[in-house]
C-alpha cells in the first residue's frame, strides 16, 4: 500500500503555506519523502517542487540539507520561508556570501535545533571542515533540487555534484530526494547510477506545458530590431530575453535600454549587489525586461512571464525546456521565441574541441538534437515530449508555429526505406549521422572501420542534403519508425512500425525539410526598404511649418527643437506612435514626450487623409559603437573632464565628440557643459554668441555664425557656445 501524507503535515499546507490542496503529485512525493524513502522527483518549471522538499523538511525531526547550485535560488526560497514563519532561524543559507557574524549565527542555530531547512552548494557540503560540522546534527533528509547538474548528458553538469553521494555518506546515510525540471531518460538514469539509490521511487509529472506556444525565427543581422519589436507588443509585461555571452548581455540589454524597454542585465560577471538588485527589481516589477545568461530564473518564483526570447539557440534541449518553462507558471499566456541561426551552433562545436573527448561527444550530441528542433517541420511540442521520452497523440497542438502554419507533407515512402535499410546494415553501430554519411558517402573514419561502403544504400541519398536526411530520420523517430538506445549513445534500431514499412505493408509522408537561409531570410529586407523609401514633401512642409509654430510659442529658434534632420526623417518613414519617434534621429526620450504629441497627431492626420501604407520596419537605436560612445561622453561630463581627454579615451577626435554631443543634446538630454566653455569663452563673449543662436540664427547653422562673427570665433567656441544654448532650451 503507497504511503499516505499524515493529517498533520496536511494541516501545515494550509497553516504555514496557506494551500488548502496539493497540486498535481505534490502528495505522492512528500509522503514518500516522510516514509523515509529514497526518491526521484521530475516536475515541470512551475510544478512545485520546492514545496516536496520544503513541507516534510518542516514537519520531520532535524534539519534537511538542501543542495542548490545558485545562492540567487538559495536566498529567495529562504526569504519565501522566513516570510512564512514565527522566526528567522527556521531556515538558513550556508555558503561563501556569509560572513564570519553570520556563519556564527547558522551554526547557533543549527546546533539549538532551530533550523529546519539548510540551503548550501554543493563545493561548501563537499568540504571536511563542513562534513565535520554535519556530522553532529539530526540529519531528516538531502534534497538535491536541480539533480539534472550530476549527469554529464545533463544540459548544465557540475563536477562538484558528482561528489555529493561521498559527502553525505560522510555525513551519515539519510533518505535523498532528487529534484529536476528536464532530464530524458538517459540522465535520469545517469543521476540514480551516481546517488547510488537505484531502487529510488521515481515520480514523474508530464512534460507538456499545453499553454506555451513554441515559434523559431530565422536570426538576420536585424535581429535586435525583431526583438525590440516583440518587447514593445509585450509593454507593461514580464518579458526574460537570454543570450549565451555576458558582452550580447550587456549590449542588448542597452539596445532595449535606448529604444524604450524598461531592461536590466543580469549574468555572473556583475558583482552580487547588482545582480541581486537587478533580479528584485524585475520581481517586484520595477522593470520589464531581464536580459540574462542562463543562469537567471532557477528556482526564481515569478508566475507572470509572459514572454521568454532566446537571442541565441541553447546548447541543448534540456536548457531550453527549462528556460522557456519560466513562461506563463501561473497557467496564463507564455509565448516562446526563439532566434536561431547555423553559425552560432557552429561557434559553440568549435568551442567543444577544447574539452576532453568524451565531453565533445556528448556535447556535440546535445547541439545536433537543439539543430534538429529548430529545423524541424513537425510539431514542436511533440518533438520535445518525445525527446523527454514522453508521446503526444495530438496530430496538431494548434500553438507552435509548425501547427499554427502547417505544411503539406509529400511521400517519401523510397527514402524513408532508404534510411532503415541503412539503419539495419550497420547492424547496430549506426547512430542518426552514420545513417545519413553513408546515404551521401561521406567516408568517416568510423564508417570506414565499419564498411560502410559495402552498403546497398551506400551514397544512395546524394541528390539531397544533410539537413534534409537528419530530419527524415528525426520524423522516423517521432513516428515510431526507427529508435534510439539513449543508454548506447543514440545508437538507432528499426521498430516493427519501422518493419512493416519495409515491407510493403505501410507507407510514409513527410513534412518538407525547414532550412534558415540567411541569405533567403530577409536580413536584408529592412535596410533596402529604408532606402528605398522616399521624402514625402507634403508631410515635411507641415512639420516644418508645425516645428516653426511650436518653436515660437516657447521662444525658441525652431531648429532649437526638431532639426532639419529629424524632419526629413519624420517625413520618410512616418512615425505614428511615441515609440516609433523615439527612434528618429535627434529625437530621444525626453523630447518626444515633451513635443512630440502636436507632431505625431500631425502625421497620423497626414497618413490617414492621403491612405499612406507606412514602411513595416522601423529603425532602432543601436547601442555598438555609438550607443557607448554616448554613455561615455555623459559620464566623463558628469566627472569633468577635458575635450581632449575625453577624445584621447575613445581614441576619436575632438571633433567627433563634439558631434555626438550634439546628438546627445539635440535627443533631449542637458549636458552640464559651463566648466568646459570656461576653458575657451569668457561670459561676455558667451552671451554674445548665445543672443545671436537664440535670435538671429534661422537654422544655427555653423557656417553663417563665423561670417557674422567675421571669424572673431572660431569653429569650436560657436559649436560649444551653440551647444549650452542647445542645452538650455531642451
Amino acid at each position: 500500500m503507497a504511503p499516505t501524507v499524515p493529517a498533520q503535515s496536511r494541516a501545515l499546507l494550509k497553516s504555514f503555506f496557506g494551500f488548502d490542496d496539493f497540486r498535481g503529485r505534490q502528495s505522492e512525493v512528500v509522503a514518500s519523502v516522510m516514509a523515509g524513502t529514497d526518491t526521484f522527483v521530475m516536475m515541470p518549471t512551475g510544478g512545485g517542487k520546492s514545496l516536496c522538499y520544503q513541507l516534510p523538511a518542516l514537519d520531520m525531526g532535524g534539519v534537511a540539507i538542501v543542495i542548490s547550485p545558485l545562492i540567487a535560488l538559495m536566498k529567495n526560497q529562504v526569504d519565501a520561508l522566513r516570510s512564512f514563519a514565527e522566526s528567522d532561524g527556521v531556515a538558513h543559507v550556508w555558503n561563501s556570501s556569509l560572513n564570519k557574524r553570520e556563519m556564527v549565527e547558522v551554526r547557533h542555530d543549527l546546533s539549538a535545533g532551530r533550523t529546519k531547512l539548510l540551503y548550501m552548494a554543493p563545493e561548501s557540503l563537499n568540504k571536511a571542515e563542513n562534513i565535520e560540522f554535519l556530522r553532529e546534527l539530526q540529519v531528516s533528509f538531502y534534497a538535491i533540487d536541480e539533480a539534472h547538474c550530476i549527469s554529464e548528458w545533463g544540459h548544465d553538469f557540475r563536477p562538484e555534484y558528482r561528489m555529493l553521494r561521498q559527502a553525505m555518506n560522510a555525513i551519515g546515510r539519510k533518505p535523498i530526494l532528487a529534484l529536476t525540471a528536464t532530464a530524458t531518460p538517459k540522465v535520469m538514469s545517469d543521476i540514480l547510477k551516481t546517488l547510488e539509490i537505484p531502487n529510488a521511487k521515481v515520480i514523474t509529472t508530464s512534460f507538456n506545458r499545453p499553454n506555451l506556444a513554441y515559434e523559431v525565427e530565422a536570426k538576420t543581422a536585424n535581429v535586435e530590431r525583431d526583438i525590440v519589436k516583440l518587447l514593445r507588443d509585450y509593454s507593461g509585461r514580464s518579458a526574460i530575453v537570454y543570450c549565451l555571452s555576458r558582452q550580447k548581455v550587456e549590449e542588448l540589454a542597452q539596445v532595449l535600454q535606448l529604444n524604450g524597454i524598461s531592461a536590466l542585465p543580469y549574468h555572473a560577471g556583475l558583482d552580487a549587489g547588482s545582480r541581486s538588485r537587478h533580479q528584485d527589481a524585475f520581481l517586484n516589477e520595477e522593470v520589464d525586461v531581464i536580459v540574462a545568461t542562463v543562469a537567471f530564473g532557477m528556482g526564481i518564483d515569478k508566475p507572470d512571464v509572459r514572454l521568454v526570447v532566446h537571442h541565441d539557440m541553447p546548447r541543448s534541449l534540456e536548457g531550453y525546456y527549462q528556460e522557456t518553462g519560466r513562461a506563463g507558471r501561473d497557467g496564463g499566456e507564455g509565448r516562446c521565441v526563439t532566434f536561431y541561426a547555423e553559425k552560432d551552433l557552429d561557434k559553440m562545436d568549435k568551442f567543444l574541441a577544447r574539452k576532453p573527448v568524451a565531453e565533445q561527444e556528448i556535447g556535440r550530441q546535445l547541439l545536433l538534437d537543439a539543430r534538429a528542433y529548430a529545423l524541424t517541420s513537425s510539431c514542436r511540442r511533440k518533438f520535445l515530449l518525445h525527446y523527454f521520452g514522453e508521446s503526444y497523440a495530438a496530430p496538431n497542438c494548434g500553438s507552435c508555429d509548425n501547427c499554427t502554419a502547417p505544411q503539406q507533407g509529400s511521400d517519401a515512402t523510397e527514402h524513408a526505406r532508404l534510411a532503415l535499410t541503412t539503419v539495419l546494415g550497420g547492424k547496430g553501430q549506426f547512430r542518426s549521422l552514420q545513417v545519413v554519411n553513408t546515404l551521401l558517402g561521406n567516408e568517416t573514419s568510423i564508417l570506414k572501420t565499419l564498411g560502410a561502403r559495402s552498403l546497398s544504400t551506400w551514397g544512395t541519398g546524394t541528390s539531397h542534403s544533410t539537413g534534409y536526411w537528419d530530419d527524415l530520420v528525426r520524423q522516423l523517430m517521432l513516428s515510431g519508425l526507427l529508435d534510439k538506445d539513449l543508454e548506447r549513445y543514440g545508437i538507432l534500431s528499426v521498430t516493427p512500425a519501422g518493419t512493416e514499412l519495409l515491407d510493403g505493408k505501410s507507407s510514409f509522408t513527410a513534412l518538407p525539410y525547414r532550412a534558415f537561409d540567411e541569405e533567403d531570410s530577409g536580413a536584408a529586407s529592412a535596410g533596402s526598404a529604408r532606402k528605398a523609401a522616399a521624402l514625402d514633401p507634403q508631410l515635411y512642409a507641415t512639420l516644418k511649418d508645425l516645428n516653426r509654430k511650436l518653436a515660437r510659442t516657447r521662444s525658441i529658434p525652431p531648429y532649437a527643437l526638431f532639426s532639419e534632420a529629424s524632419l526629413n526623417e519624420m517625413a520618410t518613414s512616418y512615425p505614428v506612435a511615441l515609440d516609433e519617434l523615439k527612434t528618429i534621429p535627434g529625437v530621444g526620450e525626453a523630447k518626444a514626450k515633451r513635443f512630440g504629441a502636436e507632431i505625431l497627431d500631425a502625421i497620423r492626420a497626414h497618413v490617414e487623409a492621403h491612405g499612406i501604407e507606412r514602411p513595416g520596419d522601423f529603425a532602432i537605436r543601436s547601442a555598438g559603437q555609438k550607443g557607448n560612445l554616448k554613455l561615455y561622453i555623459i559620464q566623463s561630463v558628469d566627472r569633468k573632464l577635458g575635450l581632449e581627454e575625453i577624445a584621447r579615451s575613445k581614441q576619436v577626435s575632438v571633433d567627433d565628440i563634439l558631434s555626438e554631443m550634439e546628438n546627445i543634446v539635440r535627443s533631449g538630454t542637458r549636458l552640464g557643459l559651463d566648466y568646459l566653455i570656461e576653458d575657451y569663452l569668457d561670459e561676455d563673449s558667451l552671451d554674445e554668441i548665445t543672443d545671436y543662436f537664440a535670435e538671429d540664427s534661422e537654422d544655427g547653422a555653423l557656417d553663417e555664425a563665423v561670417r557674422h562673427f567675421d571669424q572673431e570665433y572660431g569653429e569650436l567656441e560657436l559649436r560649444l557656445a551653440r551647444l549650452r544654448f542647445l542645452c538650455s532650451v531642451v
